[in-house]
């Protein structure tokens, strides 16, 4: 059926409407009234909704009852639709209009709470720690109604700290000094890389006596086993390295190894020839004096501007030999032993064995007499870098007394160090900086004390015949038969070379056939019969002699379970004055004090 009038949408969008608030004629396309500016059309229904609480010109609805209002756009009802089509006006109810302040305070709690939910589920909120997360929070409201609901605030964010920019991490240069290994022979303490500013070193050198009488429980002295430990630091586990007073005292000071003269004394004062130079400096040959080209830790600290003295008893004015008393070159040393006239013995002082030393003008000036001493304590100018002291054979310990009725042994060495150790720690150069290293050169290598065991991978010395007495190696290199054949022919099918010291002609007995048992090997396996890294020998070492350290760089009464040799001490005096490390000092995995031995305070 044909559509009448009412029924045309373009006739009914051109009908004038009127506005519900002051009856101005309103246009088909007009959404505010120009009058009285009231909005024509309604608004959303949630947007209304929120607007009218936060007016609060009608109350929440409780969830689960009837709204309190009726819809603010309800549905048409068919009577309304008629009554558009004939143009009569419609009026719907009024809007709850906020106060400005209300309206704000809402559009940016929203906003606020749009951010936070943004961030939150942004990838960039989880992960990117320097991008701040920023909120904006409005003021409150100047007067906020008090029938308001009370709504929840959206969570607080404090601005994030400033994060630094990545840098790479502090390297701390690696030292060369070597690990020292534990009293067990397996572990290592690193050595410091730097030691305390020590500045005066006194070596006091006694000889021939073993750690169990001298610093041990077994001690006839309390002087040493009591006094003295509980003055300084205790390392038990310090051991000679050859056997031989000289010899060891010669390793003290130039890293060097012994040769079959050094180990006897040197009863010839001859040149060691060839004189050639191998692996870690070690000078080759046999015989004594050492090249001019031989370093030595006195070498080093005058080259490094620093100053040296040996401080030996019985020489120097007033005494039965000169200042710098050696023999002349080539014979044979006539002060082997000590008399009552001349307690002194040239293997006592190592410093003689150097041409570098005793070829120096200087020598008499460096090599000198005890006495000079007590003049150079009195001012730490003149008080050297290294001060090496040596008693002689009526105060250094050893059990053969220098003259008929003389007190020797501990006894004698107590009387000489209860008079010089004072006076060096009453000297301005021990309190500006002093350290006192106390030990003996060997243990006893015969005797009911006698100690031939070593530590710290002693090494096979090159001018030490493999497997002869004194020889750092037992059963050597060649291990080259049993300890006796029926034959003596023989005694040469030892296929792995595994025989003990004795073994090497095999000349007689009635077991050599196959070589396999020397009769003092230890383990006979060729070059080295140590237990591991820094672990220990047997035999064909100096033995355990200890060594006690005063020093205010130190604590009093500790104990360090470390095992060290007379290597291990040049290598740390070195240290102390920056020198490189010269001969068997120079080993790879040396043991070398460290802070374990420098202590003070460590226990407080």
């Amino acid at each position: 059926m044909p559509r009448g009038a009412g029924d045309d949408p373009w006739l009914e969008q051109r009908r004038v409407s009127v506005c519900a608030e002051c009856r101005a004629p309103l246009a088909h396309d007009q959404r505010y009234c120009v009058e009285c500016g009231a909005r024509r059309d309604l608004l959303a229904r949630s947007i209304g909704d929120l607007l009218a609480f936060g007016r609060g010109e009608t109350a929440a609805p409780v969830a689960g009852s009837s709204p309190a209002v009726p819809p603010l756009a309800p549905q048409r009802s068919r009577a309304g639709r008629d009554a558009a089509r004939r143009g009569t006006p419609v009026f719907w109810p009024r809007l709850a209009w906020p106060t400005p302040s209300a309206a704000a305070v809402a559009v940016m709690a929203l906003l606020a709470f749009g951010v936070l939910v943004g961030a939150a589920a942004s990838p960039l909120g989880a992960s990117d720690a320097s991008s701040p997360i920023l909120v904006a929070v409005s003021p409150p409201a100047a007067s906020a109604p008090t029938s308001a609901p009370t709504v929840a605030a959206a969570p607080s964010v404090a601005a994030p700290a400033a994060v630094p920019a990545p840098t790479s991490p502090a390297v701390t240069a690696p030292t060369t000094t070597a690990a020292a290994p534990s009293s067990g022979g397996g572990a290592s303490t690193p050595a410091s890389s730097k030691p305390p500013a020590i500045k005066h070193v006194f070596v006091v050198m006694l000889a021939d006596q073993a750690y169990q009488s001298t610093f041990g429980p077994g001690s006839s002295s309390n002087y040493f086993s009591k006094t003295l430990r509980s003055q300084g630091e205790m390392l038990p586990n310090y051991y000679g390295v050859a056997s031989g007073e000289l010899a060891n005292t010669i390793a003290l000071i130039s890293g060097q190894g012994p040769t079959p003269q050094t180990e006897a004394g040197c009863p010839d004062y001859t040149n060691l020839t060839p004189g050639t130079t191998g692996s870690l400096g070690q000078i080759l040959g046999s015989g004594c004096v050492y090249p001019a080209s031989t370093p030595t830790l006195a070498s080093q600290l005058t080259a490094a501007k620093q100053t040296w003295k040996a401080y030996v008893q019985g020489i120097g004015p007033g005494q039965a030999e000169p200042a710098c008393a050696h023999p002349t070159l080539g014979a044979a040393d006539p002060d082997q032993a000590p008399t009552a006239a001349n307690p002194a013995v040239t293997w006592s002082d190592p410093f003689v064995y150097f041409h570098s030393i005793i070829d120096a003008s200087t020598c008499a000036s460096q090599d000198v007499g005890l006495a000079q001493l007590t003049s150079d304590l009195k001012s730490a100018a003149k008080t050297p870098s290294l001060a090496y002291i040596v008693p002689d054979a009526c105060d250094d310990g050893s059990d053969q007394a220098c003259r008929p009725g003389a007190t020797s042994g501990l006894a004698a060495a107590q009387t000489f160090l209860e008079k010089l150790i004072p006076q060096i720690t009453a000297s301005p150069a021990y309190q500006a900086g002093g350290l006192i290293a106390i030990t003996f050169d060997q243990a006893p290598q015969t005797g009911p004390f006698a100690d031939s065991s070593g530590c710290c991978d002693t090494p096979a010395y090159p001018n030490v015949p493999a497997g002869a007495p004194g020889s750092a190696i037992p059963g050597g290199d060649s291990g080259a038969s049993g300890a006796s054949g029926p034959t003596g022919s023989s005694g040469a099918s030892g296929p792995s070379g595994s025989a003990g010291a004795t073994g090497i002609t095999g000349a007689s007995g009635a077991s050599g056939a196959t070589g396999s048992t020397g009769a003092t090997g230890i383990s006979g396996t060729g070059s080295s019969s140590s237990s591991g890294a820094g672990g220990l020998v047997e035999t064909g070492a100096g033995g355990q002699v200890g060594l006690l350290l005063l020093s205010q760089d130190v604590e009093p009464g500790s104990v360090d379970p470390t095992l060290y040799n007379h290597f291990s001490l040049l290598r740390s005096i070195e240290s102390i004055f920056g020198l490189k490390a010269i001969g068997y000092a120079a080993a790879s995995g040396l043991p070398a004090f460290s802070s374990q031995v420098y202590n003070a305070g460590s226990s407080g």
